[in-house]
């Protein structure tokens, strides 16, 4: 009998981690039920892009274009004429503001993000399908799953992810609480 606990014994660790990593990974994204909301939010107002000002920093602003089903560009940047945003906000011209962002801010301020699928960040690309990225003040990095090809470690790479998520997270709630708004 003792022999048998000592069989079944790693054998149901082994089956308890590989559980535990598998909802690890699928709870590892923070931006992924956001990215859905946001989806979801826009499709149901028949809307293309969202905008809205960062309450945290006078002069930084957040926009999103958003091609249904397909994809979610967003973009976070500081902008040297604050008030033309905030006057656009108020017009809903987001789809300008997103413009605006992506040519005319602040290089060094700037954040892009591509979500592939309009589905939140994932760290590896699934077989067959597009891949997110994010730059970052002019450097790019991509989550393809190959963080040699990046010039990265393993652990930088993950770093890297779980960093641009929690920051796609945190754009992603302030776009959905201005379009709560605009409703």
């Amino acid at each position: 009998m003792k022999l048998m606990t000592h069989v079944v014994s790693p054998a149901l660790t082994v089956l308890v981690t590989l559980s535990l990593t598998a909802v690890a990974s699928a709870q590892d994204s923070k931006s992924a039920s956001l990215a859905k909301q946001l989806a979801a939010a826009l499709d149901a107002g028949k809307l293309e892009s969202i905008a809205a000002k960062d309450p945290s920093a006078p002069d930084v602003f957040v926009a999103a274009l958003y091609f249904p089903g397909m994809q979610l560009l967003v973009v976070s940047a500081k902008y040297a004429a604050p008030q033309l945003l905030v006057d656009r906000i108020g017009k809903k011209e987001f789809r300008d503001i997103y413009i605006d962002l992506n040519s005319a801010s602040v290089p060094e301020s700037k954040v892009f993000i591509e979500d592939a699928a309009a589905d939140g960040l994932k760290a590896k690309r699934e077989e067959n399908s597009a891949y997110d990225s994010i730059e970052v003040g002019g450097k790019r990095t991509t989550f393809d799953g190959d963080w040699k090809k990046q010039k990265l470690t393993e652990q930088d790479y993950m770093k890297a992810f779980s960093s641009a998520d929690e920051r796609y997270a945190q754009t992603l709630s302030l776009l959905l609480a201005q379009l709560t708004k605009t409703s």
